[in-house]
């Protein structure tokens, strides 16, 4: 009896072009670890891989937050894990990296890579939560509170790229933006169920839209659309000719984001909980994205400053170097805060 055939390699995925341009087909850039030539292509031309995440501002975090070998250390929002692996590696021998993140999805794969490394086990502690939860979860992981504390408030580009996620408009998908998407409501349920004051009013204040009250009117007077392109084609079709109505699409986008998640509460808590958070003299450093974010951060640091509760805190914003705009320009928009526990026992 003739030995089996071999098994046949599998055909690549078929795609229209030359190279793959749906997220699905760019199986290359799904598999790093087995394609890191072309991965390295891909980066080399500023671009951020299909299901990954590049890091903002990594060093002058590191730099900003400086944790020592057995410290205990917070990523609030652990996303694809860039920041949490440099953190890791930072607090050995003897530190712990206590890490979270609301992503059912995104989290478990993180968790994973993070864990490959080789580090202790005991090193990574990992919870899917929102930082809301923050003071909670310390209370029982880390009573003393933590050496350092690192919050990147911004969408990770695994969860933009993915049209299933429902947070791109570049391609169609359902519109959904929710982070948790087995939790609250989805974008398309939202809109469907607004009025159109307060939509007007949530595009304001949560996106300084200029077009708001227009918008609010098609948007409202109209079927709400189901699917992200079907959202970006009527906001094309609204703004005057002469604006950018690609900036008001991302506006848009931005506002309906932050709702479907209540970013900006959560926010709130997180900020008003910090302080108690770090250890005496311990250190957060707080990425943001957008005027409404960083304007909380700003007055929670100086607030509570001014209470003696921090001894220190970033009195400019830091923004991306010349050269990592240039290689990712998706950090275009961060800016970084920083401050410092008071050590006193008045704080």
């Amino acid at each position: 009896m003739s030995d089996p055939s071999p098994e046949r390699p599998k055909r690549r995925p078929r795609y229209a072009g030359k190279n793959p341009r749906k997220f699905s087909e760019k199986y290359k850039e799904h598999a790093p670890e087995r394609y890191a030539a072309d991965v390295e292509k891909v980066l080399a031309r500023g671009k951020t891989p299909a299901g990954t995440h590049r890091p903002i501002m990594l060093r002058e975090i590191m730099e900003l937050l400086a944790p020592p070998p057995g410290a205990t250390a917070v990523d609030a929002t652990l996303g694809y894990g860039g920041h949490a692996r440099e953190l890791l590696a930072a607090i050995q021998p003897g530190g712990q990296l206590i890490a979270m993140d609301a992503d059912p999805i995104e989290l478990p794969k993180t968790e994973a890579r993070l864990r490959a490394l080789g580090f202790p086990a005991e090193s990574l502690l990992v919870r899917r939560m929102n930082f809301a939860g923050l003071a909670q979860l310390l209370a029982t992981a880390a009573p003393d509170g933590a050496d350092v504390i690192l919050a990147d408030l911004g969408v990770s580009s695994m969860q933009i790229d993915n049209p299933a996620r429902g947070f791109t408009f570049k391609a169609d998908g359902p519109l959904d933006l929710r982070m948790n998407p087995a939790r609250g409501q989805s974008a398309a349920a939202l809109l469907a169920g607004l009025s159109a004051a307060k939509l007007e009013k949530l595009l304001i204040e949560s996106a300084d839209e200029p077009h708001a009250a227009l918008l609010a009117r098609t948007l409202t007077g109209a079927p709400a659309p189901g699917t992200t392109t079907a959202l970006a084609a009527i906001i094309r079709a609204a703004v005057p000719r002469e604006d950018d109505a690609e900036l008001s699409v991302r506006r848009v986008f931005q506002a309906l984001r932050i709702a479907v998640n209540d970013e900006f509460a959560a926010l709130d808590t997180f900020l008003r909980h910090l302080p108690q958070c770090l250890k005496p003299g311990g250190r957060v450093a707080i990425l943001t994205f957008h005027s409404g974010e960083d304007r909380r951060v700003k007055h929670a640091f100086k607030t509570g400053e001014r209470n003696g509760l921090y001894a220190a805190v970033a009195r400019d914003v830091i923004r991306p170097s010349a050269d990592e705009l240039h290689a990712n320009p998706r950090s275009s928009s961060a800016k970084l805060r920083w401050a410092r526990r008071a050590a006193g026992p008045s704080s």
